[in-house]
């Protein structure tokens, strides 16, 4: 399955780096701020396919090199007929191409012997027999973590095999999105997965989840009584939750199919951001009550209505392998939603994400209500260029900004919009963040559930999504390179979508 390019941040020097000072002295924002002493064995399924190569290995070897990886085993698998020195060749490309920071034959050279590359032509036992043989290397009894990069379709066949191959004992299974394509089949898949582990043996992956900038969401809000008295439907008109990608569909076309930008992006990411913003605060900073309050959201959530979403396609998606001439697949959604609760009664939630759009972005914009009244005379700017904005950039660079009205400096009244802003890579600790998968692979291991979905919350989301499912609107055709269908701007009228910018973030110095 294929990941969601993303910048990379800063690279860092060439030895381990700060990041590896900070998890010998356990000071690391995330949870742990170490390796787990547990020793781990990690059987990585679809190891040849597009995340393994962008993301995990990559990953893993970032996480080796800092020293936040236990004492472990890695078993690579796929179906694809491979020996073990071909499958490092391909793991060493990958992380040419995509970790952060030069890698030293020394550096690989220890991440190459943790590898074992398995292919699935050799059975379930051929996978069982090697996870056994490497577990009796270490001192002590190590913990399993089987790591589903596979597509949804495969998801029930690869649960049932861990099963029958005797490997959930000790383990966790970390499965990527999206979890089922509607309620019937993430219910079916809840159900097998329930046969075979534990609830709290499964992490139900999310990237978006993962990011220093979703997570600081939380930070912003619950750390600050400035904010957290005026996050309600007294001041907050509306929210924006945008995500649009200057990629096409590209290799996954196949996978693509299946799903859309619907099932893609917005039940397994976008819905998951709308809960941190409008999550009423939990009793404490751990799984459980985390968890407890973003199903109270989904509870909250109305079921989408078709009327208030727009789908798109852009021009020349059916010419691509694997797609049918006539396929009304949506590489573009724009949609309205509403949570009826005492909070936000009234405030509408608008979330867009597409393929081929003119930007590439990830923010979350709340927007405050305007004054009721204005005593500023005609010409002096108020409310020419809209409310009030706090935005969340959720890219890996980590930004936030508040825009205002300020007097401009002279005579007279005239006003400007202005901003504040800040910048992960304008402090001291811009060298010290996890990629997203870094974050929650590690976490895993720990055993930390807070930054993961549970089977409550897929299942409420599907039921609320069986409405556009059963009767989606049809799709428009919209040109690479724009923003979408036109349609998508009556969606949101008389409000006007956060992006494109008109004012740009503040560059660094």
């Amino acid at each position: 399955m294929a990941a969601d390019p993303e910048d990379e941040g800063r690279p860092f020097d060439d030895d381990l780096g700060p990041l590896a000072v900070l998890a010998r002295e356990g000071s690391l924002i995330d949870p742990g701020g170490h390796a787990p002493a547990t020793p781990h064995v990690i059987v990585l399924f679809g190891a040849t396919g597009d995340l393994a190569k962008r993301k995990l290995l990559p990953g893993l070897f970032h996480l080796s090199r800092a020293g936040m990886l236990p004492d472990c085993h890695i078993v690579a698998t796929s179906l694809d007929a491979l020996d073990e020195g071909e499958y490092h060749d391909i793991a060493r490309s990958a992380c040419d191409e995509f970790a952060r920071g030069l890698i030293t034959n020394e550096h690989w050279g220890e991440f190459e012997r943790r590898i074992t590359y398995v292919s699935g032509h050799h059975g379930v036992h051929g996978l069982a027999d090697t996870v056994r043989t490497l577990e009796a290397t270490f001192d002590t009894e190590p913990r399993r973590l089987h790591y589903l990069s596979i597509p949804p379709h495969a998801a029930d066949a690869v649960v049932r095999t861990l099963g029958e191959a005797g490997l959930t004992d000790r383990a966790r299974v970390i499965m990527e999105k999206p979890f089922g394509t509607d309620l019937h089949s993430a219910r079916q898949l809840n159900s097998l997965v329930r046969e075979v582990f534990d609830d709290d043996q499964v992490f139900r992956i999310d990237h978006f989840l993962g990011k220093e900038a979703a997570q600081n969401i939380l930070a912003f809000r619950f750390a600050n009584g400035l904010f957290e008295p005026i996050w309600n439907r007294q001041h907050i008109d509306h929210v924006q939750i945008d995500v649009p990608e200057t990629l096409g569909v590209e290799s996954r076309s196949a996978f693509y199919e299946q799903t859309g930008a619907y099932r893609d992006m917005v039940v397994t990411h976008l819905l998951q951001v709308l809960a941190f913003v409008a999550m009423e605060p939990p009793t404490e900073l751990e799984p459980r009550s985390i968890n407890e309050e973003k199903n109270k959201v989904f509870r909250s959530l109305r079921p989408i209505d078709p009327g208030n979403v727009v789908r798109g396609q852009y021009e020349g998606y059916t010419h691509a392998d694997g797609v049918a001439p006539d396929s009304d697949t949506e590489t573009f959604i724009a949609l309205r939603c509403e949570i009826d609760n005492w909070r936000w009664a009234g405030v509408p939630f608008f979330l867009r994400t597409g393929k081929h759009l003119a930007e590439g972005a990830r923010i979350v914009s709340i927007a405050f209500r305007e004054p009721p009244k204005s005593m500023f005379p005609a010409g002096s700017g108020v409310g020419t260029q809209g409310p009030d904005h706090l935005t969340f950039d959720l890219a890996d660079a980590s930004k936030l900004s508040l825009s205002f009205y300020g007097k401009r400096p002279g005579p007279g009244m005239k006003l400007d919009k202005l901003s504040l802003q800040f910048a992960l890579h304008e402090t001291e600790e811009s060298d010290n963040v996890l990629e997203a998968y870094e974050r929650l692979i590690h976490d895993s291991m720990a055993g930390d559930q807070t930054l993961f979905t549970n089977a409550e919350g897929i299942e409420r989301l599907w039921e609320v999504s069986q409405p556009l499912l059963e009767h989606p609107p049809e799709v428009q055709l919209y040109r690479v390179g724009s923003w979408g269908p036109p349609a998508m701007r009556e969606l949101i009228a008389p409000r006007s979508w956060r992006l494109p910018f008109e004012r740009g973030w503040r560059q660094k110095r």
